[in-house]
């Protein structure tokens, strides 16, 4: 089992810095592989007074640091199709948001770059629909595509994980699940999405227990003051307890099926 981790979007650079290598130090703890994960744009925010991030230039600066000074591969989402070639110049996995895992020339353009593709599952999106942007995906190229669950829109600010679509969606693509995101409550705050951290954890344990490839997390120094999603994100001594707990989860489940 593989672990994404970081931040939802790039802060200030030195404090993103410290957070990768204190995200390497738990990983290696933990015997996981880590992918370094931050947005350098949240192109969709509710509210127009949003923190949305550095902007391209600068945040692709600060994960060229990350990878070159940290050591880790990193990833982030690509908005639009121009934006993809110069992001593949820098990270390692180009993450397609959730609210564009459709968008055709999006996907074609992140496909070009020969890169490993991560597919946020659409909150609106059935967990076998997936398939499609998967074989789109291929049909422009892509050899490593793997698909994220981050739960569905359920009524009114809520999101709903179904499990049964972890092994829906591994008949065609390897399976993240992102359980920081599928704590969210979206629009639920005063013009921002709200969320609850304590789901977090059961979250995670179930989509190990389920059978998943890889893990997604969002990890904070100190969520409350995060400006962007703090209430799903967690912080560090949160995140080494979880990690604990789902590795001795995988690896029982991995021993009795081998």
């Amino acid at each position: 089992m593989a672990l994404i981790g970081g931040l939802n979007i790039i802060e200030a650079e030195d404090d993103c810095l410290e957070i990768a290598r204190s995200l390497r130090d738990l990983a290696e703890r933990h015997e996981l592989p880590l992918v370094f994960k931050a947005s350098f744009d949240k192109a969709n925010r509710s509210s127009f007074k949003s923190f949305r991030g550095p902007g391209l230039d600068e945040g692709l600066r600060v994960l060229a640091r990350v990878k070159t000074e940290v050591g880790l591969p990193v990833t982030t989402d690509v908005h639009e199709p121009w934006q993809a070639k110069p992001i593949a110049e820098v990270v390692d996995c180009l993450q397609v948001p959730a609210f564009l895992c459709r968008q055709t020339d999006l996907v074609a353009a992140c496909a070009a770059t020969g890169l490993p593709l991560n597919f946020k599952k659409g909150q609106f999106m059935a967990p076998l629909d997936m398939r499609h942007a998967v074989e789109k995906a291929r049909h422009f190229g892509a050899l490593d595509v793997f698909v994220t669950e981050r739960g569905f829109a359920f009524g009114y600010n809520d999101l709903v994980v179904d499990f049964r679509g972890f092994m829906q969606m591994r008949s065609f693509a390897p399976v993240c699940f992102d359980a920081t995101h599928a704590a969210q409550h979206p629009g639920g705050g005063d013009g921002s999405t709200h969320g609850d951290r304590t789901n977090v954890s059961p979250l995670a344990r179930a989509a190990v227990a389920a059978g998943i490839d890889a893990l997604f997390l969002e990890i904070h120094p100190d969520p409350e003051r995060a400006p962007c999603d703090g209430p799903s994100q967690i912080d560090f001594e949160t995140a080494d307890r979880l990690l604990a707990e789902v590795v001795a989860v995988d690896r029982t489940l991995r021993r009795h099926s081998g």
